[in-house]
């Protein structure tokens, strides 16, 4: 018989939240740590593996001598930091800069504590992994990634090994496991029935110790796989790591098959379940990483330190909520009240330096003159946006009069929106932008707070300053945009939008002459579902039971609770010279839901807002955006990529956008989200998925999931909840060399706020500035090492590209040349004014 090399290679999976709070799985990974350490230190030739940086810190918190037997052990090779990230995260939903964050706090801390450096990266139980992660590893260490799921029935590999390819050509070492737990006592069981279904394997990992809630390496197991390696002398069985394991499948020197594609997929239900998590998730990241982007620009000019400890403070509970049973859904609802708490002390900290840095950032604005309000913009990006900007502000004193102050916002020439000629002039040359003011947060009913939105160009990287105008009029200008023949229907230079009063739906979106959707659009679909939040055993959600449809006058009425018998439940709330505003109110079985579209004077982005008072089990919520092309083809962005999506009506994950492309027609919809992962496409239809109405952790056992017949349970997502999505169409080339930057901007918006600036101080250059559109940077920092700036680009298309980095305030440029989806980071040092290309982690 051959000789077959057999790494046994022992860990304890441990959540540490799940069907349990965070204060059990720290108690139990003291209680397992503890554990390994007795038989690391009792058992010669047993080396014990693990990782996640948050497990380790639980044990240096609360039992620290314990941690320094670990440093001991570690020290002597008798137990082995693997996979080095801060946790186990859910592969598919977070940004790419959001893994490159996850690695670099876990190489930190294991460098700082125990001088390691794995060269493998674990994630064993998430659920899906995207191909974007292939070019992040490779450019933070790694050579190689050790995964379980999904399976061959799910994910198609050549092989268990194999050579992972990215989409910029990066390449590491794959390897799937068969399952990463064993129970107690079956240590053995596990490793003869790996060699009789996997004999092809050579080398053969076999992974085992007690897992999910902790267990790891029992005295029985090791006695019981020490027996077997006496009767097997046919067998190299031997307590590895995976490092050790890679490294015999190197020595081999065999071609190995390629695999060009992602890991996906398992627990599609897993991309929409527990909506407030996963939005709140892309909330943080947002904050985050704008909010770094400002501080950059503060701390390079001078104005203030930069603020390394409370960022890093905010990225570890983003880190945290990241968890592959948080942000996808699974865990119980106290994990989900936790996680949330998480996020919003994370949120809070950055509020407060996002507030910190844009005061600081506002000195050297002029005075507003006399009468006048300032409305001030930071835009962190390098480079110009335009936008609809919304911005709340007082009046000086209460309008008791019974006239309206109505405002209009002016702001330089260069501010005015694409085909805007600026009807009218401002003080000091600046031109009228196109403004409108609407309903404000409050109810006071009174003439004193206002709420303006206006359209304007924004300068890269820098505080823009517009002003405000007040003029008295008798009365608030009328809406003369009404319903007729059952329609509303609203025109603009390039769109066409007929919005149906009967059904509250679109039953046109054209743009310059070419329908993007067909008629009945933004439909909200009740979806046949299960209590399962993994949905494990069903991969699409397609059997629609029924469609919300408009209240009836009483019923909106009441709904809206406007004190009026009836209310039209579709109908134009706001109009001015920025935008239409229409909402429809519409109802389902024991939910209701707003739904307001957002439709421009300028350009062609239409903006769909929902309001969803969800009260169904059972049933998921989707959003139908048909097109008149039935051949279409669907794409999605991914971390550091864009990629083809399914279209058989699979559930699929993607990020900030998606898009339906016609290729017989080289045309696309692209549509952009705030937090929302899930969707699926067939037959030219996207079904955008917003909420589910699954059980919490209800894991189907041998067959659909079983609810207790004799109580109540309580249901993911039941209540209010939000969304919004932007829609536009052109010729594909154009739309997707935009929609990357047009998501990005919708999802860090530039921060507005009325502001009476001293005059004091001095105006700033712009931080950074990119030459060319498509270009995308994912984060301006300061360093984690030294006076140095980190400046990290992508190209988004898949198309190669050169672009020219200018840094106006440290008066320095960079011509950067970038692969199709190629991710560079580039260091500037301020002391030695010198530029360096360094790898994701910031290592030269």
């Amino acid at each position: 018989m051959a000789h077959v090399a057999c790494d046994v290679a022992v860990q304890c999976h441990l959540d540490p939240v799940w069907l349990w709070e965070w204060e059990e799985g720290a108690a139990e990974a003291v209680s397992t740590f503890r554990a390994a350490a007795e038989l690391c230190e009792s058992h010669a030739g047993f080396v014990f593996n693990h990782n996640e940086v948050i497990l380790y810190e639980w044990v240096r918190e609360h039992e620290p001598d314990l941690f320094k037997r670990i440093q001991r052990l570690v020290k002597a090779g008798r137990w082995h930091i693997m996979g080095g990230w801060y946790l186990q995260p859910d592969c598919n939903m977070p940004c790419g800069e959001s893994f490159v964050r996850q690695i670099m706090m876990g190489r930190a801390y294991f460098r700082r504590h125990f001088g390691v450096a794995p060269s493998t990266a674990i994630n064993f139980d998430p659920f899906g992994h995207t191909r974007g992660l292939v070019q992040i590893l490779a450019k933070s260490g790694f050579n190689a990634y050790l995964f379980c799921r999904p399976g061959q029935a799910d994910c198609q590999l050549p092989a268990n090994t194999f050579v992972w390819e990215g989409y910029d050509g990066s390449r590491v070492l794959g390897h799937r496991m068969f399952s990463y737990p064993s129970g107690l006592g079956k240590a053995r069981e596990k490793i003869v029935n790996c060699l009789k279904e996997h004999p092809e394997d050579d080398p053969l990992l076999v992974p085992w110790g007690v897992g999910n809630h902790g267990g790891g390496p029992s005295r029985q197991d090791l006695a019981a796989i020490a027996a077997f390696r006496g009767e097997r002398s046919d067998l190299d069985i031997e307590h590895a790591t995976p490092e050790q394991f890679f490294a015999a499948v190197r020595k081999q020197r065999r071609a190995l098959p390629l695999h060009a594609g992602d890991l996906n997929g398992w627990a599609w239900g897993c991309y929409t379940s527990q909506s407030r998590i996963k939005q709140q998730h892309r909330q943080l990241e947002n904050a985050i990483f704008m909010t770094e982007k400002m501080a950059a620009a503060a701390w390079v000019h001078g104005l203030l330190p930069y603020p390394t400890e409370e960022l890093r403070e905010a990225a570890r509970d983003l880190a945290t909520a990241q968890f592959h049973d948080i942000l996808p859904g699974s865990a119980i609802q106290p994990v989900e009240e936790m996680a949330l708490r998480v996020m919003n002390h994370g949120a809070e900290i950055v509020s407060r330096l996002r507030a910190r840095t844009f005061f600081a950032l506002a000195a050297g604005q002029k005075r507003a003159p006399a009468g006048s309000t300032a409305i001030l913009v930071y835009n962190p990006h390098p480079f110009a946006v335009e936008a609809d900007v919304e911005c709340e502000f007082q009046l000086a004193d209460q309008n008791l009069s019974g006239t309206f102050t109505n405002v209009t916002v002016t702001g330089p020439r260069a501010a005015l929106p694409h085909g805007s000629k600026g009807a009218g002039r401002g003080g000091d040359g600046a031109c009228d932008l196109p403004t409108q003011v609407e309903k404000e947060e409050s109810h006071v009913d009174l003439d004193w707070r206002k709420r303006v939105v206006f359209r304007a160009r924004l300068a890269p990287s820098q505080m823009n300053r517009f002003d405000c105008r007040l003029t008295v009029l008798p009365r608030r200008p009328p809406r003369r945009l009404t319903a007729g023949g059952g329609k509303i229907r609203f025109r603009s230079e390039h769109l066409d939008v007929v919005i149906n009063t009967r059904t509250g739906l679109l039953d046109r979106y054209r743009v310059d002459g070419r329908d993007a959707l067909s008629a009945g659009a933004a439909c909200p679909l009740v979806i046949a579902d299960t209590p399962d939040p993994w949905s494990m055993l069903q991969k699409s959600f397609r059997r629609v039971v029924g469609r919300f449809r408009p209240l009836n006058g009483a019923a909106a009425a009441r709904f809206c609770g406007v004190g009026a018998p009836t209310l039209p439940a579709v109908r134009v709330i706001e109009e001015g010279a920025a935008r239409v505003v229409v909402e429809a109110v519409m109802g389902w079985g024991e939910s209701k839901l707003v739904q307001r579209y957002l439709l421009p004077r300028h350009g062609t982005e239409i903006g769909i807002d929902l309001r969803v008072f969800w009260n169904e089990k059972d049933k998921m919520l989707k959003l139908s955006l048909p097109t008149p092309d039935a051949d279409s083809a669907y794409r999605g962005q991914v971390a550091f990529g864009a990629d083809d999506l399914r279209s058989d009506g699979t559930e699929v994950v993607a990020q900030k956008w998606t898009a339906v492309v016609s290729q017989r027609h080289d045309q696309a919809l692209t549509i952009i989200n705030a937090g929302t992962y899930g969707s699926d496409f067939l037959r030219g239809e996207a079904r955008l998925s917003l909420l589910r109405s699954a059980a919490y952790s209800a894991h189907p056992i041998g067959g659909p999931v079983r609810m207790p017949p004799d109580r109540f349970r309580p249901r993911i997502d039941q209540g209010e909840r939000q969304f919004r999505f932007y829609l536009d169409a052109g010729a594909a080339r154009t739309r997707f060399a935009a929609v990357d930057r047009e998501a990005l901007v919708h999802n860090e918006t530039p921060m507005a706020l009325p502001f009476y600036p001293s005059g004091a101080g001095r105006l700033t250059a712009p931080l950074a500035q990119l030459a060319d559109e498509i270009v995308q940077v994912s984060a301006i920092k300061r360093a984690e090492r030294g006076r140095a700036l980190i400046v990290r680009l992508y190209e988004p298309t898949g198309r190669a590209r050169t672009t020219m980095l200018r840094l106006p305030g440290l008066k320095t440029s960079r011509k950067v040349a970038l692969r199709g989806f190629e991710v560079k980071t580039l260091r500037f040092d301020l002391t030695t004014r010198r530029w360096t290309e360094v790898g994701l982690t910031e290592n030269r």
